[in-house]
């Protein structure tokens, strides 16, 4: 009982600070879209609105997802700056290849791990791309889901590597 008690604690602390530390996103925002199961010649949009607080910068985001097979999908995203300090509105193209590698279905669930590849396509010629790799991994069973998903961009010529998570 006692490790129970500990085990719940880790997961509070660990989901706690992951809600607390708020990375500033440019492009796709990961957010469990990579995970979405999307079916063969299916697809999904999604429209996101992104306000930093503390500065000037809200970005409207739309992402799409197209199933080129069962166990593979590609993700666009093209954020546009509602009010943007530059000239320039449209942001970075995101392009993501997902391929699922390992799938465990069993009653009432699924267990999932899949490779995220992909580019940061610029805008305009001020910036420079990068290219991009991670994974996503989902847990789902019942009524619960869990998901993980990381992704580090290494960056082009001046263009800064980064890297982003989402825990969900």
């Amino acid at each position: 009982m006692k490790k129970l008690k500990n085990r719940i604690k880790s997961i509070a602390i660990i989901t706690l600070i992951s809600i607390l530390n708020v990375q500033t996103a440019h492009g796709m925002g990961l957010k469990s879209f990579v995970a979405l199961p999307i079916d063969k010649h299916g697809y999904v949009i999604r429209f996101s609105y992104e306000h930093l607080t503390g500065g000037d910068k809200d970005n409207f985001i739309t992402s799409v997802a197209y199933g080129l097979s069962n166990d593979q999908a590609l993700l666009i995203a093209l954020p546009y700056k509602v009010k943007p300090r530059e000239e320039e509105r449209v942001g970075d193209l995101s392009a993501l290849y997902r391929r699922t590698v390992i799938q465990n279905d069993f009653f009432l669930g699924t267990s999932r791990l899949a490779l995220l590849a992909g580019a940061v396509v610029p805008s305009d010629n001020d910036r420079d791309p990068a290219v991009q790799g991670g994974f996503v991994y989902t847990f789902f069973k019942g009524r619960y889901e869990f998901d993980i998903d990381a992704l580090y961009q290494a960056g082009i010529n001046n263009r800064p590597d980064s890297g982003r998570y989402d825990i969900s």
